[in-house]
């Protein structure tokens, strides 16, 4: 299968977003219950003060993590996506929403979360290289990075293994892993910025 050989654009995520209800069914599919599950016991409980969700899409693990969070920002490239998460987590004061194509587009606060799911192996090396800077920055010592990835075949610009081995490349002598979890399509991996 052949990669698409650059970060893959707003309007791709857009069009996903316009032409059908619940793209890559992840409101309804069973494994994508299972990992957003996977995802917040992999927290351990651990409260969170300012934590950043990159495309959260339509904020099914959003809703799961505003509990674990005083505050909140969830970011994603499409407008249709973020208008459906803004109403799905509406009972949660301390979530916000941007608009907002990481790594190209960042925020400038720090953050003792970041929840990067689904997400990394959109992007060519160039984007891979900047997230992980950006990461470098912006996450607090003593602050965690969960990476959540399907493992299978793509035609995006990295596999989810290419990905997390890439970030790791440039993040992990500043990174200790507390979790690396292998399940039958996705790997979860738990690291925490120890500089």
């Amino acid at each position: 299968m052949a990669r698409h050989p650059t970060t893959m654009d707003a309007g791709y995520f857009e069009t996903m977003f316009r032409e059908t209800s619940d793209p890559w069914d992840l409101e309804t599919s069973a494994y994508e219950q299972a990992k957003y599950e996977d995802s917040v016991q992999a927290l351990s409980g651990r409260i969170y003060a300012h934590a950043l969700e990159v495309g959260c899409a339509k904020g099914m693990l959003t809703a799961r993590l505003a509990p674990q969070c005083e505050a909140l920002l969830a970011i994603d490239v499409s407008e249709t996506a973020l208008q459906a998460a803004r109403k799905r987590v509406a009972t949660f004061d301390q979530v916000a929403f941007e608009r907002m194509m990481f790594p190209k587009d960042t925020p400038s606060d720090r953050f003792d979360l970041v929840v990067l799911s689904e997400v990394a192996y959109y992007w060519d090396d160039a984007d891979l290289a900047r997230a992980a800077d950006w990461l470098q920055a912006q996450l607090v010592s003593g602050g965690d990075l969960l990476l959540v990835h399907f493992t299978g075949e793509t035609d995006y610009p990295q596999s989810g293994d290419d990905a997390v081995t890439k970030l790791w490349a440039r993040l992990g002598e500043r990174m200790t892993i507390v979790r690396a979890d292998r399940r039958a399509r996705y790997r979860l991996d738990l690291w925490r910025h120890t500089i």
